[in-house]
């Protein structure tokens, strides 16, 4: 009981995370990477050597509905990112006193969105060779350092109170906002397939669904509406190859009324529960003729979102070519808050990115 309970808990809660890294020096291995996942799985994919954003699953396409140079207006972007990446990478390096040598900087960013009680927040953080180097605390809107070297970034991006409000309105509004807007997409595009299977006529009866979204879900038979113990073998839920999720269940063959029985399937987020009566003509079987009804494809429920950074200058900024000097934070960042002219509507799909700026010399 109470394992189910934690279920039902933890099911309504929904995030995305979007993973930035530039590195230097590391053998056979893109210099500038963007990964977007949701609940742990993958949904899109940049890197310095295609210089072009992918999605990952089919159902990200969709947007293009809306948008049709949507998947352009993001690579063009993501271009941009790459170039303040490497001026960051160089920034740290010359903060650390470092020259040549792997290092990496990575960023982590994105969501929640508990879709039952509406509540958000976000999070947004920096690392630096493999360590924590600067966090958002999104319930004061303050950056804060974790290292020492992070102390002078942090006073300057928390001078920048319109910046700050900026980044407050995503992670409240813009970021649930599009969130919402994808899982729909998912919603319209994926299909879930759910089936009575039998090997020969003797052995135990499956109840099999497939092409579920994400992997928090249950399966069990019922007899007269009571949850059934005995005579049941649950699996595991199992990947596809697709990147979506399978799960059975076994029933022994009762010798009483087969209409008895049902077996029901629970996906995470999904309000109601989908249920299949046992009946001995819906069985698909290796032995005799198979069939399917065709109410039992229905619209899947999936959890899936996606957003990139906000570049904070117009594509078209003369971007550095040397080695980044004590202001290139202003020559970056000076046009932080410059209106882009986004198409196609899609203003707050994009979070703004800072560059690590170094001391005055």
């Amino acid at each position: 009981l109470t394992d189910s309970v934690l279920l039902v808990q933890s099911v309504e809660m929904h995030s995305l995370k979007m993973f930035y890294t530039a590195s230097s020096e590391v053998t056979n291995f893109p210099e500038f990477v963007i990964v977007g996942m949701v609940d742990d799985f993958q949904i899109d994919y940049y890197d310095s050597n295609t210089k072009r954003v992918e999605p990952r699953q089919d159902w990200m396409n969709k947007v293009t509905d809306d948008d049709a140079d949507f998947w352009e207006w993001l690579t063009e972007r993501a271009v941009v990112a790459q170039h303040v990446f490497k001026v960051n990478l160089d920034n740290l390096k010359r903060r650390f006193n470092q020259t040549g040598g792997v290092h990496i900087v990575q960023v982590m960013y994105g969501c929640e969105w508990d879709d039952e009680t509406g509540d958000v927040n976000g999070y947004d953080q920096y690392g630096y060779d493999g360590e924590d180097f600067i966090v958002l605390d999104t319930k004061t809107m303050t950056w804060v350092a974790a290292q020492q070297q992070a102390v002078f970034i942090k006073q300057e991006w928390n001078k920048d109170k319109a910046e700050l409000e900026d980044l407050k309105n995503y992670y409240t509004k813009e970021c649930p906002d599009w969130l919402k807007k994808y899982v729909n997409y998912g919603r319209s595009s994926l299909m879930r397939t759910m089936s009575l299977l039998q090997k020969t006529p003797s052995s135990r009866v499956t109840c099999h669904a497939t092409g579920f979204y994400p992997n928090r879900a249950m399966m069990f038979w019922r007899k007269d509406g009571e949850e059934l113990h005995e005579d049941v073998d649950n699996g595991e839920i199992l990947p596809n190859h697709d990147g979506s999720f399978q799960i059975s269940a076994d029933l022994q063959l009762p010798s009483d009324d087969w209409g008895k029985y049902d077996c029901v399937f629970q996906l995470s987020g999904v309000k109601e529960d989908i249920v299949t009566k046992l009946d001995k003509r819906e069985i698909k079987t290796n032995y005799g003729k198979t069939s399917m009804r065709s109410d039992e494809r229905e619209d899947l429920t999936v959890t899936v979102v996606s957003f990139f950074w906000t570049i904070p200058f117009p594509v078209n900024q003369v971007l550095p070519t040397s080695t980044p000097t004590s202001n290139s934070h202003e020559a970056l960042n000076g046009v932080s808050r410059s209106a882009i002219n986004n198409p196609g509507g899609v203003e707050g799909v994009w979070r703004r990115e800072r560059v690590c700026s170094l001391e005055p010399v």
